[in-house]
């Protein structure tokens, strides 16, 4: 009874997590894109989204391959501003896998039509299947972090319990 606890409602910055949300997943499933490339999983080089600002046969040597690196983490942290800033309050995974898809099917048919990535019926099926893949988890990646920030019911029941 003489215990008086205040209750503090805790927000997460939809800026700031976006942003750390997308390093992270650049870091990660740039890493595993690049992976993927030594592996010959896929053909497609690793600074295929710096096509526009650079030569390809720059992009072909280590350093563009750190270029391209560094070009996936911007692209994820711009896709997760976007996903974050208006889709955080979907749930589950669905939406972020269907997000994932929309951006594989933006860069690789879209891309194909503004002469920023080949046309994706030239492009060996392993090549579209492995970066079909990994779109769909990097999205998967991207959706559920921010919908369980932003939905997840158990920190309000904890809080609750509380008082």
């Amino acid at each position: 009874m003489g215990k008086n606890i205040k209750q503090t409602s805790h927000h997460t910055n939809p800026l700031f997590f976006a942003i750390e949300l997308g390093i992270f997943a650049g870091l990660i499933w740039g890493g595993i894109r690049w992976l993927m490339y030594a592996l010959h999983f896929t053909k497609v080089v690793p600074g295929f989204l710096a096509e526009p600002f650079f030569r390809h046969d720059f992009l072909l040597t280590a350093a563009g391959h750190l270029v391209g690196y560094l070009f996936f983490i911007v692209f994820s942290v711009a896709a997760s501003l976007l996903y974050v800033l208006v889709f955080r309050k979907l749930k589950g995974p669905w939406p972020g896998m269907i997000y994932g898809v929309l951006w594989w099917a933006a860069i690789f048919l879209a891309g194909s039509w503004l002469f920023l990535q080949q046309p994706m019926f030239r492009l060996p099926w392993n090549t579209v299947t492995s970066e079909f893949c990994l779109f769909l988890l990097w999205g998967l990646f991207i959706g559920y972090t921010a919908s369980i920030e932003y939905t997840d019911e158990r920190k309000r029941e904890q809080r609750t319990k509380l008082a």
